[in-house]
């Protein structure tokens, strides 16, 4: 894999959270396995891949390409608004965590905790990603800049679902962190948008 493929798997992560954040806000339902590799990302400590953060493969992903390929196309017919407003408002946040060392360090603790919860629950279970969710509420929520997700308010006004779409954004600061130390800036996304693409085509097809 190349640096820049690297790169894009992080930020297909970013995507994935947002597309996983929409659908969830407007059906009410996303599969386990997607839910289950972005949670399982947030524990992963010093991973020897950019791949081995979501599980070994990107399959799990692919939904993030789709929506990160069409932004970079910039297709009016297959652009995906609301995932593209969530993660370009994801990696803002991530800017603002990462000056903020009092939260870095309560995002440590916390998920050694989760850790934990995880080993005697597992990951997808209903109290890890209550505990997921808090911890978005006590950290990123509290910064002025806040995600307004849009949805059926039928779905979005059950506490499962608020939580489990806390949880999701908590995953996708964790994937914008990621592409951050991979090297990704928002400048590729205006100036670099063809050599994204020839890049993230292979991927999608994987």
């Amino acid at each position: 894999m190349s640096p820049t493929q690297e790169q894009l798997v992080a930020l297909g992560a970013v995507f994935e959270a947002s597309v996983l954040v929409d659908k969830l806000a407007r059906t009410g339902q996303i599969g386990e396995p997607a839910v289950t590799c972005m949670l399982g990302s947030l524990l992963v400590r010093d991973p020897p891949s950019t791949l081995d953060v979501y599980g070994g493969d990107d399959l799990n992903l692919r939904d993030g390409y789709r929506a990160l390929v069409s932004s970079l196309e910039r297709d009016p017919a297959s652009l995906q608004r609301d995932p593209l407003r969530y993660a370009l408002a994801l990696l803002a946040l991530e800017r603002q965590l990462a000056k903020r060392d009092d939260l870095l360090q309560v995002m440590g603790s916390r998920l050694d905790q989760i850790q934990q919860q995880v080993e005697h629950f597992g990951v997808a279970h209903e109290n890890v990603i209550a505990s997921c969710g808090s911890l978005y509420q006590d950290t990123i929520s509290t910064f002025r800049q806040r995600i307004q997700v849009q949805g059926d308010m039928r779905h979005l006004q059950q506490a499962s679902n608020a939580s489990k779409i806390r949880a999701l954004l908590l995953a996708g600061i964790r994937s914008a962190r990621l592409w951050r130390q991979l090297g990704g800036h928002r400048w590729q996304l205006v100036f670099s948008r063809g050599k994204l693409l020839k890049e993230l085509y292979p991927l999608l097809r994987g």
